[in-house]
């Protein structure tokens, strides 16, 4: 299920303008795969995700928006710091327990997850697939300032959703 709402909610992103990295809702339904599944579960579904649109299924968020090709898009490290994302979040649950903090602490670990992965991505795609003159200034101001910000409003409404999930389904 998260799979196919990941893959709609890329999709519906192809109406915002094009930017090298997009906006999107894929990380609010990732922190809310780590938030409601097990973390083998959580990460299956993310590389799910991912995995269709590498064979050529058209349900990555930009242009060209799948294919084998999109590897060497800027973005895709995002991508694939989602499954460590789901994943991280999953298993800080799992150790912490079902409190509304350990939400909100998991999906924050799921974040610098993300970046971790992607912000690195898209300097090493820019810079030497590219070519293009950048430094690690110019990728935090286009890959972590114009994002972190909605990104810990998308966290933040995971992390009370899947609280409260988890709360009505008696899940520790």
């Amino acid at each position: 299920m998260f799979t196919a709402v990941i893959a709609a909610s890329a999709i519906l992103t192809r109406f915002l303008p094009v930017a090298v990295v997009p906006y999107s809702l894929q990380s609010l339904l990732v922190f809310l795969a780590g938030g409601v599944l097990n973390r083998r579960t959580a990460a299956l579904s993310i590389l799910a995700y991912i995995l269709l649109g590498l064979v050529g299924i058209p349900v990555f968020a930009s242009p060209p928006y799948g294919g084998p090709g999109y590897f060497l898009m800027p973005s895709f490290g995002f991508l694939l710091g989602f499954i460590l994302t789901a994943w991280i979040v999953s298993f800080c649950l799992e150790r912490w327990g079902n409190s509304l903090m350990a939400h909100i602490l998991s999906v924050i670990a799921g974040i610098a997850a993300m970046y971790l992965i992607g912000l690195p991505y898209l300097f090493i795609i820019l810079k030497f697939y590219l070519g293009q003159a950048v430094d690690v200034g110019y990728i935090i101001k286009i890959g972590l300032i114009p994002f972190i910000g909605l990104d810990l409003i998308k966290a933040s409404i995971a992390a009370f959703i899947s609280y409260q999930v988890r709360k009505n389904l008696n899940w520790s």
